[in-house]
């Protein structure tokens, strides 16, 4: 019974290891299903959220969420349809994650997870990078990109993943210590990472049981 979080430099197999991972230990794997909760919560469409996910840490977000309270949205929406910005949308993401690991047995990939559980007693922390011609090579590879459009994406999403952790309050990411392990895929395979992972959990469980 345990929670796994995965942090990743973006290519570098975060989802694809995290499938792995959840299929060997029979768990939950929770990706792009947070949106789809988050603005259920929020009473916003998905595609809200998903501007928000697109936008973090932008100039626009930051000045329309100056601009507009929550209280006059509700003045002139109701109280039954939702708003949200960048801080509620951080909020809302911390009370959804934090609800569903409450039943453990689940994989998040992304989103904050390895700060928002970070005490969480039975959750296991993971850290992918690799280097950056293999992240462009695995979005290639995996996703039929051309060379030029994986550039594109890695370095894009590179730029999103700080901005959103940045709406956190936090730039160290990427440092070892948040993580119980830091998995470089530019060396490993992903059967060699999963199964790494699944016997270190497996153990690791079953310490905390005795």
């Amino acid at each position: 019974m345990a929670v796994i979080t995965i942090s990743r430099q973006f290519g570098a197999g975060g989802k694809t290891l995290g499938q792995l991972i959840a299929n060997k230990l029979n768990y939950t794997l929770i990706s792009e299903e947070i949106v789809e909760k988050v603005a259920e919560k929020a009473k916003v469409s998905v595609d809200w959220v998903q501007d928000i996910e697109k936008e973090a840490g932008g100039t626009l977000q930051k000045f329309m969420s100056g601009l507009i309270s929550k209280s006059y949205v509700e003045r002139i929406l109701g109280k039954d349809r939702g708003y949200l910005d960048e801080d509620k949308y951080v909020e809302t993401l911390r009370e959804v994650i934090t609800q569903l690991a409450k039943d453990d047995n689940i994989v998040f990939v992304g989103r904050g997870g390895q700060y928002i559980l970070e005490n969480h007693p039975r959750a296991f922390h993971i850290l992918l990078i690799a280097e950056k011609l293999d992240r462009i090579n695995f979005m290639k590879k995996n996703y039929k990109l051309s060379y030029g459009e994986a550039t594109q994406v890695v370095e894009t999403m590179g730029k999103r993943r700080a901005n959103l952790y940045k709406k956190f309050g936090k730039k160290d990411f990427d440092q070892p210590e948040l993580y119980h392990i830091v998995l470089n895929m530019s060396k490993l395979s992903m059967e060699e990472a999963s199964d790494f992972v699944y016997r270190m959990v497996a153990d690791l469980v079953c310490h905390l049981a005795e």
